[in-house]
């Protein structure tokens, strides 16, 4: 397939859903920018993609810092030169900052969690939308398409394993921050669309994977992969709303969830 040949794409984030979406995206043809808070994780990325005959390059960057994240963002849109998509996926757990329930939670644990999961998307995203509207539209008629991550958490919480408000409430905003954007661009041309996965192995889902309740729900109430989800069935979902087959889309989420969205949680 090379539904994305030739477009250039920008992913943030390095590791997990992130390194899934741009090996994929590579292998469908695309120029991938590569923008993610840890050096060696997004050039080793890149490298590969490289390596296996795709076209990638990677810029280090932490999101949160809008400075930063502005500089970054203008080389990634410098060296790609037209920049056709963008692959929200930097942001994690919420946890290590203070995480959890509501009567628990410090502002300072709030904010950063936000900051971590949508102030990112945020930063990323308002560089790629300023030069998405100043490019010509392409044979398609569209200036591009930006998809942002979600999670099944925002709307089917799971409070016995799960109680963390915060990343939470992060998700939710960036599905509203997804229909209100999407609203407002597509008289542009501009597709913004958000993908929700359920429990997926990654680097930020490795406390899950070594809890034993966490894995018995998770085969319980993801029964259509047998438990966590592959990153590939996300980047998949990913390519296709970035793609020209999706050039219909926008302000819709794509739940990736295994079945948990349709089974009760006691099934």
């Amino acid at each position: 397939m090379a539904r994305l040949q030739d477009r250039g794409i920008i992913v943030t984030g390095a590791t997990g859903i992130a390194a899934a979406a741009a090996r994929r995206f590579a292998a469908e043809g695309a120029r991938l920018m590569i923008i993610s808070r840890t050096d060696d994780s997004c050039e080793a990325l890149a490298t590969s993609i490289v390596a296996a005959g795709g076209a990638a390059d990677a810029i280090a960057c932490d999101l949160t810092d809008a400075q930063a994240a502005a500089t970054a963002l203008a080389a990634a849109i410098d060296r790609l030169d037209r920049v056709d998509g963008l692959f929200n996926v930097a942001g994690g757990s919420g946890r290590r900052l203070g995480d959890g329930p509501l009567h628990e939670l410090t502002p300072e644990a709030y904010e950063a969690t936000m900051r971590l999961n949508a102030t990112t998307h945020v930063t990323a995203t308002a560089p790629v939308l300023r030069a998405m509207l100043e490019q010509a539209p392409d044979r398609d008629g569209q200036r591009g398409a930006i998809v942002n991550m979600g999670s099944v958490l925002a709307t089917q919480p799971v409070p016995a394993l799960f109680a963390t408000h915060a990343y939470a409430s992060s998700k939710g905003a960036l599905a509203a921050l997804t229909t209100a954007s999407a609203a407002y661009y597509a008289p542009h041309g501009i597709r913004v669309n958000l993908v929700a996965p359920a429990l997926t192995i990654s680097r930020m889902s490795e406390r899950a994977q070594a809890d034993e309740a966490t894995q018995a729900f998770s085969k319980r109430k993801q029964p259509l992969t047998a438990g966590f989800i592959e990153a590939q069935d996300v980047a998949a979902a990913a390519a296709y709303l970035l793609s020209p087959e999706a050039r219909g889309v926008t302000g819709q989420t794509i739940t990736v969830d295994g079945g948990w969205s349709v089974l009760p949680v006691g099934e």
